[in-house]
């Protein structure tokens, strides 16, 4: 019998890249290929790579090197780049990197077995020529659902089959194709926590963003392909679903319905076995009041807000091409605190845009001091390749945006720390993530995976819960963005941090 084929999957970028990963490793599963999870040990590693902005970019590139230095000393015979930045460049990345074997666009994805295998072979597949893939789609969001043909990481497509090639019974912990539209799945790793894709692409047109060209236009998943997926995964012990996509506030208008995430929500919140709901990718210009009312006060949703404000200040914000304003913004966020005054907010902000003044930054710092958010990310402008800002002309000069990217960072760190801080005394409910020599970590319902913090537990000597358990604990101190909490409602809870 031969040698069965060994594939790693080495994952960069967002969650919406860890899912198209799990989708990747259903495929090859499905067709006979053993996953493993240490590049070194398979005859392929496959790296998915990222394409958003150019520290991004330089990972992913250090990663194809790194995995590319395995051949000279270990098991791996080739190494393929998937991912957004191989659908983005394609053969410019090809010939600007001879040490990725093939590069591999979205097109490839329901064929990744026979592609593997070629490169795997010593064979040469064509590598991936970038187009628009805003143009593959109708203009019209309801006449999407029909366009079968074009390739949508994560979703599977009208007609789609599992590979030709599928055993019959399918490898254990591998996502049966439930319906001509499931994509095939399999998780990589135990964590409690797993990301579900409710759309790809996005209609938004913001001047500084690439990813509509090479994610194309908004096209939801249907609610039944989400509900069956989260069963599944459910079923292997997933505790916190995250639902992501470009543009989480769009979902259903290509299906009819601009609502149809409220009524969604409370049906995966019912899924049996999962402890937590997560929304991310919101855009304030279409948070709707029935949204924020489904977010704030159903059962086992986090009242979490992942708002994508940008800037504050009114002229940036249109040169942008986005809306609103820092009263605007300050408003939606009380609104939500009306209704849930725990509720988590974050934020991505970026500055030294184009035509930025100080009048414009102070705006934005304005913001920043009235909202208080429990994450802040920011970052400096640079000009990204075929995006509409990438050719205006009144740039700021890069030592002013690195000084102002300082300035803002540092206003942040001191901000969310405060905020952290405000939760000294507040009862949470903690995801328990892992357990190890840091202790009993995990998350409140504030926190998202790796970008918002966490949570340590103080056992206060008793037994560790398990990763998954949702433990009640109350908040006894802060370090930085992080709390330390104790246990409630048991011999953990000591009578000192009760008084």
């Amino acid at each position: 019998m031969p040698e069965r084929r060994t594939v790693a999957l080495v994952t960069l970028g967002c969650a919406r890249n860890e899912v198209d990963s799990e989708e990747l490793a259903g495929r090859l599963a499905a067709d006979g290929w053993d996953l493993v999870e240490d590049a070194a040990d398979a005859d392929v590693a496959v790296v998915n790579t990222c394409g958003f902005v150019e520290a991004a970019k330089k990972d992913s590139v250090d990663a194809l090197l790194e995995a590319n230095d395995l051949k000279d000393h270990g098991r791996t015979q080739a190494v393929v780049a998937v991912g957004c930045m191989a659908e983005r460049y394609g053969k410019e990345l090809a010939e600007a990197l001879p040490e990725a074997d093939g590069v591999l666009g979205f097109d490839d994805y329901a064929d990744i077995s026979d592609r593997l295998q070629t490169i795997l072979s010593g064979g040469v597949h064509a590598s991936h020529t970038p187009r628009d893939r805003r143009k593959l789609l109708p203009i019209s969001p309801a006449e999407r659902q029909a366009a079968a043909d074009v390739a949508l990481p994560g979703h599977a497509q009208d007609g789609a089959e599992p590979p030709a090639e599928a055993p019959a019974d399918l490898p254990e912990g591998l996502a049966p194709a439930s319906g001509p539209r499931a994509p095939l799945r399999r998780r990589l790793g135990a964590s409690p926590v797993a990301s579900v894709k409710l759309a790809s692409g996005c209609d938004r047109r913001c001047t500084f963003c690439a990813i509509p060209s090479f994610r194309g236009s908004f096209i939801s998943r249907r609610p039944a392909d989400v509900l069956n997926e989260t069963r599944w995964l459910a079923e292997q012990g997933v505790k916190e679903i995250m639902l992501v996509s470009e543009n989480n506030t769009s979902y259903g208008k290509d299906l009819g319905d601009i609502r149809l995430l409220e009524t969604l929500l409370p049906e995966l919140a019912a899924v049996d076995g999962l402890e937590r709901i997560r929304v991310s990718y919101l855009q304030p210009a279409e948070m709707r009041p029935g949204l924020i009312d489904v977010l704030t006060s159903t059962e086992k949703v986090a009242p979490y807000f992942d708002l994508s404000f940008q800037h504050s200040a009114p002229g940036v914000l249109r040169a942008m091409r986005r809306f609103g304003d820092t009263d605007r913004f300050l408003d939606l966020l009380e609104a939500i605190r009306a209704k849930a005054p725990q509720a988590g907010a974050r934020s991505n902000f970026i500055v030294g845009f184009p035509g930025e003044s100080e009048e414009d930054l102070a705006e934005l710092e304005r913001f920043l001091n009235g909202a208080r958010l429990d994450a802040i990310g920011v970052f400096g402008y640079s000009d990204e390749d075929g995006t509409e800002a990438a050719g205006y002309e009144n740039k700021t000069d890069p030592e002013i945006v690195a000084e102002r990217l300082e300035r803002v960072s540092r206003l942040a760190e001191e901000l969310t720390a405060q905020r952290a801080e405000e939760r000294i005394g507040d009862t949470v409910e903690v995801l328990v993530d892992r357990v190890d020599e840091e202790g009993v970590i995990g998350r409140a319902a504030h926190q998202a995976p790796e970008t918002d913090g966490q949570v340590l537990l103080d056992m206060g000597g008793a037994e560790a819960p398990a990763p998954g358990r949702m433990v009640v604990a109350k908040v006894v101190a802060s370090e930085g963005v992080d709390l330390v909490a104790q246990p409630v409602g048991s011999e953990w809870w000591s009578e000192e941090a009760a008084r």
